[in-house]
């Protein structure tokens, strides 16, 4: 799932670059691109990931909840830098994507350096099954 997080990394930077040369149509592909991975990864962590957490440990109040939340806050900044990205706005469009990039950082720190762990330990059983699931609900996204 880290490797996913590189990978969305990236596209994002190529849509940052486009904007900054005001090359909008490569831009808003690149956007496009990123956007969908991103909810791809959003879609399989909390359909496979997060509730098999949830189910092995209890814990349903806990840092799932959180990044369920900080999902929701990234999916609106998302929505909105698209729109910025649309009408051309390239001012509009990097104060949403800086805050985007500030919170997706912090996101990923947390589920790299806390969650993931936590589901490697109490998962472990469960990871060999768990795994291709997500592979598969990812799409071939991880480079």
């Amino acid at each position: 799932m880290a490797g996913d997080h590189r990978h969305c990394d990236e596209i994002f930077a190529d849509a940052e670059r486009a904007v900054a040369a005001q090359a909008w149509d490569s831009a808003t592909a690149a956007f496009t691109q990123f956007q969908g991975l991103v909810l791809q990864h959003f879609a399989a962590e909390e359909a496979l990931l997060f509730p098999a957490f949830e189910e092995k440990t209890g814990m349903r109040m806990g840092p799932t909840q959180v990044m369920r939340g900080e999902h929701v806050q990234m999916r609106q900044l998302m929505d909105a830098a698209r729109q910025a990205l649309l009408v051309k706005d390239a001012d509009d469009y990097s104060g949403y994507a800086e805050t985007l990039l500030i919170m997706m950082q912090q996101h990923n720190m947390k589920e790299e350096n806390v969650l993931y762990p936590m589901c490697d330990q109490h998962l472990s059983g469960q990871l060999d099954v768990l795994l291709p699931q997500l592979q598969e609900k990812l799409q071939g996204t991880v480079r």
